[in-house]
């Protein structure tokens, strides 16, 4: 009798099945990773340890890269790795690998390229096949859920049955690829700068949208290093016809769809020339360098109305991306709490009839084109479409009974938007990317009314300091005072530069002294004879050391090191020999860029100034 209650217990227990382990991904510092952790897909996590699995097992790896801000990556989440099905194909067939792509920034930019270069297009989320030798396979980009499964069984098939013949072909693509990127480059003269200059010049004026601003006819992105690089160019020698295409970009970028006209801050890029419609994320990364533009544009063009739009950037990153311990957060994602993109910043006509008064709903009509006709299912999204004295002509009021309509239809709105509550956050701190936040803090303190930047870029200076710096090494990302990852050349680039900059705003000896030991361990860790190493250890058969790094949504990261050592140098805080060695690697940069100098804005910036380097 006694034993009955315990063999219960224990029936009962066999007869409940057991929760499912904990798998890596669980808990993780990154919001993007750890949203997979309830997959049904078996994740891991790229290092060592999958590599070897999959030699172990004779399996391809299949790496899945994306971001917490990307639309697209969550609907692949939803549609696909949430699916039984597909997910037991992956784990029966593959070794899955799930990858945020900012936290391993060089693995995802590798296989980005590859996939571009193979496939003629690549982005997010990307899905790539993998070698157990390492060698990258097939690569593509969002499928839809019955596109990805019989992709899964295709290849599954294909890996067991020509499984010699297609290692064999990865590693010849591969070899062939490396060829054509490989090779020296020769160094630039220094008496040909000005035929860069012009080069460069000249090129960015061909790629220009003379309607519109900036670059291209389809997409528009901001493109930062290139703009700021025209910005130094314009400054040094002015040339009307370039300095009518900066403040055409410059009003575009900060009136149309690429701002948030009610709440600060740009949106990563826009999906159609005009610059109207964006694409919704916000990245640490842009609003850092656009303040920072904005503000040297108010400056160099002479037009405070650019000052106030980098003063408002900073403000909004003070507001929405500030993280507890005085980093900045890397996103808020393209979709709200309810999964719409842009739901949080878009409004349908009856709500905006609802909120506003006649004469505010009058006035909001002609300015912000909110004109009841939704560009997108959501809505629409104000932006400025006409000046002040064109609407109060069309409305037939004084411009500043117009001007105190439109503040009180904007303070309105703005209690209804804060009533959503903000997109989902991705909370970890990029290192790299705080250094580019610092440097914009760093040109924010310089303002009259610069207190509060200098005030958190002092918050940030710490942080980077007493959390992602151990005294030796830069982690890659902070979470709390948790670090997650190894710092880049990006990161070692960005955060030095930052820190100079903050120097040199601040006059603090120690934020320089720090700068220059950031910047040493970089020479060691990242740069040789051939060239720039991207990271420390690569497990990836694809991609090595290269003589130049071209600029892309950041800066170049080689170009950056080159120029704040050359400062710090100038300020005896480096040693000569260093100095050389930057030197030479602006040169190196120089001679890659007279090829296409678009691509290789930041090194021309750095030629260009009076001494080289940063100034």
């Amino acid at each position: 009798m006694p034993l009955r209650p315990a063999v219960a217990i224990l029936l009962a227990l066999l007869l409940v099945p057991p929760a499912p382990a904990a798998g890596p991904l669980t808990d993780h510092p990154s919001p993007y990773l750890a949203l997979h952790a309830g997959d049904p897909v078996a994740w891991r996590t790229w290092g060592p340890g999958a590599l070897a699995e999959a030699r172990r097992e004779g399996r391809l790896l299949f790496v899945s890269s994306g971001y917490f801000a990307c639309h697209w990556c969550h609907v692949m989440r939803r549609e696909s790795f949430s699916d039984p099905a597909i997910a037991a194909l992956l784990n029966e067939h593959f070794v899955p690998v799930k990858v945020d792509r900012e936290l391993l920034p060089v693995l995802d930019a590798r296989l980005i390229d590859f996939t571009e270069r193979t496939q003629g297009r690549a982005g997010w989320p990307l899905g790539v096949f993998v070698t157990p030798a390492g060698h990258p396979l097939l690569g593509f980009t969002y499928l839809p859920p019955e596109r990805f499964r019989a992709l899964l069984e295709a290849m599954a098939g294909r890996w067991e049955t020509e499984r010699e013949a297609l290692s064999e072909l990865a590693a010849r693509v591969v070899e062939a690829l490396e060829a054509q990127t490989g090779g020296a480059v020769r160094p630039l003269d220094p008496g040909r700068v000005p035929a860069l200059e012009a080069a460069f010049r000249d090129q960015a004026l061909d790629l220009a949208d003379g309607l519109a601003g900036g670059f291209g006819h389809e997409n528009k992105f901001p493109m930062a290093p290139q703009l700021a690089a025209l910005l130094r160019l314009q400054g040094q020698r002015p040339e009307p016809g370039l300095g009518a295409f900066l403040a055409l970009t410059l009003e575009q970028m900060a009136s149309q769809g690429l701002y948030d006209l009610l709440g600060g801050g740009f949106f990563r890029y826009t999906v159609d020339p005009a610059w109207h419609l964006p694409h919704f994320e916000k990245m640490l990364y842009d609003n850092a360098q656009l303040a920072t533009l904005y503000l040297e544009a108010g400056r160099g063009l002479g037009r405070p109305e650019f000052t106030a739009v980098g003063r408002e950037t900073l403000a909004f990153m003070l507001r929405e991306l500030a993280a507890p311990g005085g980093g900045f957060i890397a996103s808020l994602s393209a979709v709200d709490d309810q999964d719409v993109e842009g739901g949080h910043y878009l409004w349908r006509e009856e709500t905006l009839a609802r909120l506003l008064d006649p004469e505010e709903r009058a006035a909001a009509r002609v300015a912000w084109g909110l004109d009841g006709i939704p560009e997108l299912e959501a809505g629409q999204l104000p932006r400025r479409v006409a000046g002040l004295e064109a609407v109060a002509a069309e409305l037939g009021r004084p411009a500043g009974t117009v001007a105190a309509v439109l503040e009180r239809a904007a303070a309105k709105l703005r209690r209804a938007r804060a009533l959503r509550g903000l997109p989902p956050r991705d909370g970890k701190v990029v290192a790299a990317w705080n250094g580019l936040a610092l440097e914009a803090l760093a040109a924010g303190a310089r303002l009259p009314d610069g207190a509060a930047f200098r005030a958190a870029g002092g918050r940030l200076y710490a942080y980077l300091a007493g959390v992602l710096w151990d005294g030796g090494r830069l982690a890659r990302a902070g979470h709390g005072r948790q670090t997650v990852g190894e710092g880049t050349l990006e990161d070692y680039a960005l955060v030095a530069r930052g820190l100079a900059a903050w120097a040199e705003a601040t006059g603090d000896a120690g934020a320089r002294a720090f700068a220059a030991r950031v910047a040493t361990a970089a020479w060691k860790r990242f740069h040789g004879p051939a060239g720039w190493r991207l990271e420390g250890d690569s497990l990836l058969a694809y991609g090595g050391t290269e003589p130049a790094l071209m600029d892309g949504a950041l800066p170049s990261p080689g170009a950056a090191l080159a120029g704040v050592t050359l400062a710090l140098a100038r300020t005896g805080d480096l040693p000569g020999s260093l100095a050389r060695q930057a030197a030479a690697a602006l040169a190196a940069g120089g001679g890659a860029a007279m090829d296409g100098p678009f691509w290789y804005a930041s090194y021309v910036r750095l030629l260009s100034a009076p001494l080289g380097g940063e100034g």
